[in-house]
C-alpha cells in the first residue's frame, strides 16, 4: 500500500512538472512570435483607428521582372477597388501603404577606406515595414525629391568613416557619389541573425540603383492595406497582381497558434523550394522564427494533454474502483438494511393487527 502511494505522489509531482513545462513551451512561442517587427506592419498602421488592416507579401522568381509600371497599376486598382467597397478611413493615404525592394552587391568607397557592400534598393515605405534602429540620422522615403541619399548598416559605416554619426557626408558607390542619411542597426534576434548572411551592406533608393543597373528588377513587394471584410487584401493581390510563378503570403495572422500548428503537418516539405524564388533575408527569418514556434506550440500541447490523459486515465479507474465499492460493500448493506426494514414494519403491521405489543 506504502509502495503505491509513493507512485502516486511522483506521478502527480510529474504530471505536475510536465504542465509547467507546457506552459512555458506556449509562453515563450507567445514571446518569440513577436520578435520580428516586420510581420506586424499592419499593427503599427492601423494605431489606434478602428479600421481593420492586413499584411501581405509577394515574392517575385528571380528569372522573372517586376517594374514600377506594373506595381503603379496595381496601386491605381487596389485604391478604386477600396472605394468601390466603402473602406472605412479618413484619407486616401491610410487606405493603403506599400514597399519594395530587390537586392545586388556594389563598391562602396571613401577617402578612408572601401569594401563591397550588400545592397538592398528600396522604394515606396519601406521602413514603415522594417523599423530598422537608427544610430543617427534618417531613414530614406519614397517621398525623398533627391535619390542620392543611403542608409549604411553599423559594419559598413564604421568600415568607410569609422564612425556612426556621418548624415551628411559622402561616398561613392560604384563610383557614383551619395549622401549618407544615418546610419542603422541590423535586427538582433536570432533568427534575422541566421537569415542574414550577406555581409556589410547599405539601403538606397530603388530608382537610383536601377539607373546604375539597368534592366534591374523589383523582387519584393509589401503590402498593408484597408480590410473591409476578413482577408480582402490577401485576396485582392491573389487576384490583381502580376506575381507569375511567383509566392504570395500573408503575414497577417502567420504566427497564430492554428497556422503555426498547420505547418507541423507540412514537417518535410515546407523547405522544397519549387517556385525559384530568392527569399529576403527578412521572409527566411519569418520562416525560421515559425519553425521554432510551431515546434514549441507542438510540445506544448504534448507536455499538457500528457498528464490529462494520465488525470483522465486515473480518474476513471477512481470511479471503476468506486463502482465496485458500491457494487461489493454499499448496494448490499443498503439491501440488507432496507430487508430488515420492510421485516420490521411488517411485524409490527401483524402485531397491531393481532392485539399483540412488545413488552
Amino acid at each position: 500500500m506504502g509502495k503505491r502511494k509513493g507512485i502516486r505522489k511522483w506521478l502527480l509531482v510529474l504530471c505536475i512538472a510536465l504542465a509547467l513545462a507546457g506552459a512555458a513551451c506556449f509562453a515563450g512561442a507567445r514571446q518569440l512570435s513577436g520578435k520580428l517587427a516586420s510581420q506586424y506592419a499592419a499593427e503599427r498602421w492601423r494605431g489606434e483607428s478602428g479600421t481593420a488592416y492586413g499584411q501581405v507579401s509577394c515574392f517575385v522568381p528571380v528569372d522573372e521582372k517586376l517594374t514600377l509600371s506594373q506595381i503603379y497599376e496595381f496601386r491605381t486598382n487596389l485604391l478604386q477597388r477600396l472605394h468601390e467597397s466603402g473602406a472605412d478611413a479618413d484619407t486616401e493615404e491610410t487606405l493603403f501603404v506599400d514597399a519594395w525592394s530587390c537586392s545586388g552587391k556594389a563598391l562602396a568607397t571613401t577617402d578612408l577606406g572601401k569594401g563591397d557592400a550588400n545592397v538592398i534598393a528600396v522604394g515606396g515605405d519601406f521602413f514603415q515595414f522594417h523599423p530598422l534602429l537608427l544610430l543617427s540620422g534618417s531613414y530614406i522615403q519614397g517621398s525623398d525629391l533627391m535619390k542620392d541619399r543611403v542608409l549604411l548598416d553599423e559594419d559598413l559605416a564604421w568600415l568607410l568613416f569609422g564612425g556612426t554619426e556621418l548624415q551628411g557626408l559622402t561616398l561613392k558607390i560604384n563610383g557614383v557619389p551619395f549622401q549618407v542619411a544615418g546610419v542603422i542597426r541590423r535586427e538582433q534576434d536570432f533568427a534575422s541573425k541566421k537569415a542574414y548572411t550577406a555581409g556589410m551592406g547599405l539601403f538606397m533608393s530603388y530608382d537610383a540603383w536601377s539607373a546604375m543597373n539597368e534592366g534591374a528588377g523589383i523582387t519584393a513587394y509589401e503590402l498593408v492595406s484597408a480590410e473591409p471584410v476578413k482577408n480582402y487584401a490577401v485576396s485582392f493581390v491573389r487576384e490583381k497582381f502580376p506575381i507569375g510563378g511567383g509566392e504570395i503570403v500573408q503575414n497577417t495572422g502567420r504566427f497564430s497558434m492554428g497556422n503555426l500548428l498547420w505547418l507541423v503537418t507540412q514537417f518535410g516539405t515546407r523547405s522544397m523550394q519549387k517556385l525559384g524564388v530568392l527569399l529576403p533575408y527578412w521572409e527566411n527569418a519569418a520562416r525560421c522564427m515559425e519553425d521554432y514556434c510551431a515546434l514549441l506550440y507542438f510540445l506544448a500541447w504534448v507536455l499538457i494533454l500528457t498528464p490529462g490523459i494520465v488525470l483522465l486515465v486515473s480518474l476513471i479507474r477512481l470511479l471503476r474502483r468506486g463502482r465496485d465499492k458500491l457494487a461489493e460493500d454499499v448496494f448490499p448493506a443498503w439491501k440488507d438494511g432496507a430487508e430488515e426494514f420492510v421485516r420490521v414494519r411488517q411485524r409490527r403491521r401483524w402485531e397491531k393487527k393481532h392485539g399483540k405489543h412488545e413488552a
